[in-house]
């Protein structure tokens, strides 16, 4: 049993150059409709987005999509349990913020990182206790985890911040890990 409902997940509107990035993704998603977890995500239905919501739907899950008014007019659109049309990125991201319980991320591109860098900002200054796991997919994340290891060593990252991020290649143990993660409070100007 999952102390969450509902997951926000940030993911590439590209596929990536490797199948293995589908194929995983595809069981994260059957995994979140299988254990009724809610996907909450950018609503586009291009890419791993599309992919990863197309899974959770096809096995009788709920996904809760939050897309600007106009990347709604410019691409297609899945059937969704529900699709809220926001006006601005902002709008968008704090939306999926407040809906959410946790957060992945999956490979993905700028959009991806700014939105996972952010809710690791927003945890590190104290507007949220939500665990956040990196889903390792191939090595994706194994960069950034180098990144942060070398912010903690210059200085400018506390150990807490890198104990409470989860980077993982198993959508269950993913899963799991989040599910078991205690996230505290951090004082980042100590």
């Amino acid at each position: 049993m999952y102390k969450f409902s509902s997951i926000c997940v940030f993911c590439g509107s590209s596929f990536g150059t490797s199948n293995v990035y589908q194929d995983e993704v595809k069981k994260l998603g059957s995994l979140l409709a299988r254990h009724n977890i809610e996907l909450v995500y950018g609503g586009g239905n291009s890419g791993l987005m599309g992919v990863l919501a197309n899974a959770v739907m096809e096995n009788q899950g709920k996904a809760t999509g939050i897309i600007t008014r106009k990347i709604y007019e410019n691409v297609d659109h899945l059937e969704l349990t529900d699709l809220k049309i926001v006006e601005s990125m902002h709008e968008r991201k704090s939306l999926m913020y407040e809906l959410a319980d946790a957060f992945i991320a999956l490979p993905g591109g700028i959009g991806t990182m700014e939105e996972m860098f952010e809710v690791m900002t927003w945890n590190q200054i104290g507007y949220h206790l939500k665990p956040l796991g990196l889903f390792n997919i191939d090595h994706y994340y194994d960069p950034v985890k180098d990144l942060i290891q070398h912010m903690f060593e210059e200085g400018f990252v506390q150990k807490q911040h890198l104990e409470q991020t989860i980077f993982e290649d198993d959508a269950v143990r993913l899963l799991e890990r989040l599910n078991t993660q205690e996230i505290s409070q951090m004082n980042k100007w100590n």
